[in-house]
């Protein structure tokens, strides 16, 4: 089937069961419908009005870099945009049966301008009853080992049916918890680290609402919680989401009250202000040797 994405034709594939629909795309590599037995919407759809995105795959960074740049390796200047350089580009559909799908992007002279290694990273997907397991595999296929980041961006309809408002909504932790959240400084894209904010005190919930979102995101990167819902209090429509392999959760929407909310899994974040400018020295880098590779993977549960 084609899928028109950008004005311009993209290849798109679908896992399905008696449950869910799951529709992909080969623009990014990733999920752009996620429809239950019911004819409900997941997903958010992305109306430009308020974020054109879906659900972007982020390498090799998540989030941004002091003015788009960085010094990695051997003392070389890296320049990439926000959230990296996969998730505007073309993948290849390379697998697929009727519960599994994977998507493949390499390197190649574009992006060894902004990211100097050679890599090979894969999309995998998993449809199992009402749950979709998401992995990236980070290959290396360069001769020297590399610094790296990964992360999901998933937009989730909210609401979700009609009669519902976005207040109806809210994000509940499989545990109490009691943290701070470092402040996000919009006019740079970076993280301020000193002044952090009160967000939950032996609390598991978070109620929603849009202005939470006006300046920007809300950073978590203190839970204790691997697993959370959105879900509302009215009709109990909502999602589940595992995130083991990702130290920081993200909540995000637009600042002009767009009727979605990302969740965000990410091995890292943006560049803080207690970091300079090393790829290498950001908080929880990952790297990963000449000829191998790492694996990080999410679950998404329709409720």
């Amino acid at each position: 089937m084609s899928l028109e994405l950008d004005g311009k034709y993209q290849l798109g594939y679908i896992l399905n069961n008696e449950q869910l629909t799951v529709t992909f795309t080969t623009k990014g590599g990733t999920i752009c419908s996620i429809e239950d037995s019911q004819g409900i919407e997941y997903l958010w759809q992305g109306d430009a009005t308020y974020w054109s995105g879906q659900a972007p795959i982020l390498f090799p960074i998540c989030g941004g870099l002091r003015d788009d740049k960085a010094l990695i390796g051997d003392d070389l200047e890296t320049q990439m945009p926000r959230h990296g350089i996969v998730r505007k580009r073309e993948w290849e559909m390379i697998e697929k049966d009727e519960k599994h799908i994977v998507f493949e992007i390499t390197s190649n002279i574009e992006t060894k301008v902004m990211f100097p290694y050679d890599f090979r990273l894969l999309a995998k997907y998993t449809l199992e009853g009402r749950s979709l397991k998401i992995t990236y595999e980070v290959e290396n296929t360069d001769t020297k080992k590399f610094p790296f980041f990964t992360g999901g961006h998933p937009g989730f309809n909210c609401p979700l049916v009609a009669g519902e408002e976005y207040t109806d909504y809210e994000i509940v932790f499989e545990q109490k918890e009691t943290c701070t959240v470092p402040t996000p400084v919009p006019e740079t894209g970076l993280v301020d680290m000193k002044h952090r904010s009160v967000c939950l005190e032996d609390s598991d919930t978070v109620e929603l609402n849009h202005e939470m979102f006006e300046i920007d995101a809300v950073i978590f990167d203190e839970l204790k919680s691997r697993k959370l819902k959105l879900v509302s209090k009215k009709s109990g429509k909502g999602i589940e989401m595992e995130y083991k392999d990702f130290p920081y959760l993200i909540l995000w929407s637009s600042a002009n009250h767009g009727n979605f909310v990302a969740i965000e899994p990410w091995t890292g974040l943006s560049t803080c202000s207690d970091e300079g400018d090393w790829f290498e020295e950001k908080r929880n880098v990952q790297s990963v040797e000449a000829g191998e590779s790492k694996e990080y993977s999410y679950s998404v549960s329709v409720l």
